[in-house]
């Protein structure tokens, strides 16, 4: 422990810039930063604008020299392949080396972009921890993109090589990568000059002669390259918001305040000491996977998990105990939709039983909005402390937590805790008014917003200030809609564009999804307002039950319809809920509440094509008919 969070907290805001200085003595710099933080161009402020570094170094070569390269760095488990395999960090080191190598081989220098779509193998964090050993940028792209959604990136970032695995493997099928590859390199405006194929077994690709190499045999035939020292301004990656078609949304993070704000976490947020077992149980192609799957674990000297699997199928809802028990997981982080989806599997946590989970001691959620009726099965089933935290694509790390590596204070179940040092959070009216405690407003980050923050966006600064900076002067507008209550907790309730307007009241969709998730019978549910001719918008409820349930779905919805009149009133206007299968979701696990409202309005839905199953579109269509929706 590190203290109390209030002493922490207190630190930074009596002195920024000595807090962040201290913070980047976590890391080897080639050039020891003079000024920590630049203010000269506000409101885009710069962190360590004159250090020099290499994070891979930072990642990798420091701990080797340091006499740990015998030390677990990353551990591939994929049941869909039946294969695991644990890279030291000397092993990891000589990889990301010889890829580097090829790499440059080539012709990638620095500050030439590198596109990577790759499945969750390990290739795919060798490839990206290449790009930073040699000042390259990487975007990588989730792995099974269809080819306009490619394309799109492809031209954003005109890479000059492309990274690719002949193909993914799902639980049921097997996803052809390359021919995706090659229509999108048809389509896009920019030709890369060299495109790196990983062959797989299940799906070998064809190559294109002049233009494709096998990944096996070009590192192989490299030699290992050195780190190449950049400036912590210089951009790290590119990473494309989900979803976006024709014109991406390229987030930019930099070398400098990445590293430092990751190494930063490890210990403050998540309470990890070098050398143990962390799990973010997410896609590389995400955020999350950037991280906490990649940077932030070895940065800080710990053992990564890579898992190519699902929650629940891959053979069955006991699959993350097994992870945990057989690699000696200390720390999970994954979305709240991944819970529900085991709860729902398996209520009663019977597989729990046959795995021994004593050296799991922390489970971290986030992505989603942690229900309290998932965070108190979680706490239930495995006794540990289950803890909620918030954050964004554009952040990079949480922007609120309940802080492993400090005393910490008492969990409030529903709530994400409280900001995290870096942070000042405020919440406002429409006019960017501060509001009372405990009223709900739009969620803000007075400026600047510290490391490892997004400074811009690729090829488009002024995108950037009207997307983020321009609604409330002076602050960073998350476009997250919550409250604080009397006690300094965060409680985060939907998007903005999810609090519904019903006749003069402003209701929190979140708010009535704590409800609902309370019935015994519901694993999940997702709330959207929907066109109302009288009142303007009213909500409607959609729930997916636990596996078993064999009651009648038209008792349980009345039910939950009475819970919401009861727990927030009859001003909520909750009147209709209908049970379906599935709920509609990114590969992320977000639930496409837009889809489903538009569904709900009659309108033509805009489906992105991170969507996870468009099939269940169909059953989502039925139920709401089914009830009446849309309305004549």
């Amino acid at each position: 422990m590190s203290g109390s969070y209030d002493a922490l907290y207190q630190a930074w805001t009596s002195d920024m810039e000595a807090f962040w200085a201290d913070r980047a003595r976590l890391l080897d710099w080639s050039r020891t930063p003079q000024q920590v933080l630049a203010a000269n161009d506000p409101p885009f402020y710069r962190w360590f604008p004159d250090g020099e570094l290499n994070t891979c170094h930072n990642c990798l070569d420091r701990h080797v020299a340091a006499g740990r390269g015998d030390q677990p760095a990353l551990i591939y488990d994929s049941p869909v392949t039946e294969t695991q395999q644990t890279f030291t960090y000397s092993e990891l080191l000589d990889s990301t080396a010889r890829a580097a190598g090829a790499f440059r081989a080539l012709g990638v220098d620095r500050g030439d972009r590198v596109l990577i779509y790759m499945p969750m193998i390990p290739e795919a964090v060798i490839a990206m921890l290449a790009c930073a050993r040699i000042g390259a940028v990487h975007s990588v792209v989730f792995g099974g993109f269809a080819a306009p959604e490619l394309a799109s990136r492809i031209d954003a970032a005109t890479p000059k090589l492309v990274v690719a695995g002949s193909c993914g493997i799902e639980p049921n099928r097997v996803v052809a990568y390359k021919p995706m590859l090659d229509q999108a390199l048809e389509l896009a405006d920019h030709a890369p000059a060299s495109c790196l194929i990983k062959q797989r077994d299940a799906a070998r690709a064809d190559l294109i002669e002049g233009r494709d190499l096998d990944w096996d045999q070009a590192l192989a035939a490299s030699a290992a390259a050195d780190c190449v020292t950049v400036s912590a301004l210089d951009p790290l990656y590119i990473l494309y918001t989900s979803g976006t078609t024709g014109d991406p949304k390229g987030i930019v993070r930099d070398h400098g305040g990445h590293a430092v704000a990751l190494a930063n976490s490890m210990a403050m947020t998540y309470g990890l000491e070098p050398g143990e077992v962390f799990w973010a149980a997410s896609d590389v192609g995400w955020v999350v996977g950037h991280s906490y799957i990649v940077y932030a674990p070895l940065l800080h000297g710990c053992a990564t998990v890579l898992y190519e699997g699902k929650p629940v199928g891959t053979p069955d809802a006991g699959a993350f105990w097994r992870v945990i028990s057989q690699h000696n997981v200390a720390v999970l982080f994954t979305a709240p939709t991944a819970f529900r989806a085991i709860r729902q599997a398996d209520p009663d946590a019977k597989l729990l039983q046959e795995y021994d989970l004593d050296g799991f001691r922390t489970l971290f959620l986030a992505g989603e909005r942690a229900d309290p009726d998932t965070v108190r099965w979680a706490e239930q089933v495995l006794d540990v402390p289950v803890l909620d935290h918030w954050w964004q694509t554009e952040t990079g790390w949480s922007i609120t937590g309940y802080f492993a590596g400090t005393e910490g204070f008492p969990v409030r179940p529903g709530s994400a805790g409280k900001p995290a040092p870096g942070y000042a959070l405020e919440v406002l009216d429409d006019d960017g008014h501060a509001v009372p405690a405990g009223d709900i407003g739009a969620l803000a980050v007075r400026l600047p917003m510290p490391p490892g923050f997004s400074p811009t966006l690729w090829g488009n600064r002024e995108r950037f200030r009207t997307a983020y900076l321009d609604a409330f002067p002076g602050y960073y507008s998350t476009a997250d809609a919550g409250m604080v209550d009397a006690d300094g907790y965060v409680w985060v309730m939907a998007r903005t564009d999810d609090i519904i307007n019903c006749a003069g009241h402003r209701l929190s969709t979140g708010a009535m999804e704590e409800v609902l998730t309370q019935h015994a019978d519901v694993a999940e549910c997702a709330v959207v307002g929907v066109q109302d001719r009288l009142k303007g918008q009213v909500p409607i409820g959609l729930l997916v039950l636990n596996a078993g349930v064999n009651r009648d779905p038209g008792a349980i919805a009345g039910e939950t319809v009475q819970m919401v009149r009861e727990a927030i009133g009859a001003v909520a206007s909750f009147r209709t809920a209908a049970v379906v299968q599935q709920l509609p979701k990114t590969r992320s696990g977000k639930i496409l509440r837009n889809v489903i409202a538009a569904i709900a309005d009659g309108r033509t839905p805009k489906v992105p094509p991170t969507i996870e199953d468009p099939s269940v579109l169909d059953g989502i269509q039925s139920a709401l008919g089914a009830v009446g929706l849309p309305r004549e």
